[in-house]
């Protein structure tokens, strides 16, 4: 195994600081396995960041380890993430040896101070593991009780932006103690959805509203939002030809120029249904990136496995072409080296 990750290690130092290394810094890639293999493929390149799942772990001895390795393996410092809501969405409290936490619904009905408690240890165990990057906390709100993917799901802390943006502020600043990054999820606000993006095209034009936008909008104004998601919603009075992750009328002109977000933004999963089904990988990469997306995730959990270097090369084609500007790149990369800067 050392002797694997010396080959990949020289392999990734061959690649300099050119325009293919700051594209690849881009890059949020799942996998395969519990350990880092030679056979895969994913680790021919090297990658912004990685999200780990369920089929990376097995128990907190493996998982440190795997960590450990992926960090070397990284030419830089390395965004490792997860899902670790609480509740449903809990890639760790499967595993007997791990912390469990509750839902988010179950936390916004309860005391502030269990929810810090709760957060805290939380925070512990993903620092102690060698996790600096939690997709989490979801400050959609539970307006849509058919909602199938946020609601039903108990994923919200509540149906009123105040109370949304209270339990969300203290389950950032509890990760924030503990050197641990959070993503803020989904802009601008899945919660009056009732279809699921995962699967398919979710549109959301009557059923969405302004308020959604508001837990956002607080936790930009408090400095807390430090990575913001997309959703891969449709709203035909927001954007009248591209769901969200693609739209550069909701991510650059609505969070950027309206809310005042300054922060990385982060794509959802390009690999789901609603983004997959819809459009081919180059003219998804193209458009999120020109939308102002700076992460592109693409966890390969529900479609055919895409490598760094593929991506990496349709990228830098679109670069070549003039289709995506270079300062568009640089861009991206100055607002993920500077979120990088505070990691451990």
């Amino acid at each position: 195994m050392l002797k694997v990750l010396f080959l990949l290690l020289i392999h990734v130092s061959l690649i300099s600081n050119t325009l293919e290394s700051k594209i690849s810094n881009m890059i949020v890639i799942g996998f395969d396995g519990y350990e880092i293999s030679k056979d895969n493929k994913i680790f021919d390149y090297p990658f912004g960041g990685v999200i780990l799942f369920d089929k990376n772990i097995k128990n907190p001895k493996q998982l440190e380890k795997l960590i450990f390795k992926l960090k070397m393996f990284s030419k830089s410092k390395l965004l490792v993430c997860i899902d670790e809501e609480g509740g449903l969405v809990s890639r760790l409290g499967k595993v007997e040896s791990f912390v469990k936490t509750p839902s988010a619904k179950e936390i916004g009905l309860g005391r502030e101070e269990d929810a810090k408690v709760h957060y805290e240890k939380m925070a512990i165990m993903l620092k102690n593991l060698g996790i600096n990057c939690n997709l989490a906390p979801i400050v959609d709100m539970a307006v849509n009780p058919k909602n199938r993917v946020i609601v039903k799901n108990k994923r919200s802390f509540s149906k009123n932006p105040q109370k949304v943006n209270k339990y969300a502020s203290i389950f950032i600043k509890q990760m924030n103690k503990k050197g641990v990054l959070s993503v803020l999820k989904h802009f601008p606000g899945h919660g009056s959805s009732i279809g699921d993006s995962h699967a398919g095209f979710v549109d959301v034009s009557d059923s969405w509203s302004t308020k959604e936008l508001i837990p956002f909008e607080l936790l930009i104004k408090d400095n807390l939002a430090q990575i913001i998601m997309t959703a891969h919603i449709y709203n035909k009075n927001i954007d009248e030809k591209y769901p969200a992750t693609l739209s550069y009328k909701t991510n650059h002109q609505m969070l950027r120029v309206g809310l005042g977000f300054e922060g990385v933004l982060m794509s959802d999963d390009l690999q789901m249904g609603a983004i997959s089904k819809n459009y081919t990988l180059r003219d998804s990469l193209k458009l999120a990136i020109n939308s102002g997306v700076d992460l592109l995730l693409f966890a390969n959990q529900m479609s055919k496995p895409v490598s760094v270097k593929e991506l990496v090369d349709i990228i830098k084609e679109l670069v070549d072409s003039k289709e995506i500007e270079l300062k568009r790149i640089d861009e991206a990369n100055k607002r993920i080296e500077k979120l990088k800067r505070g990691l451990k």
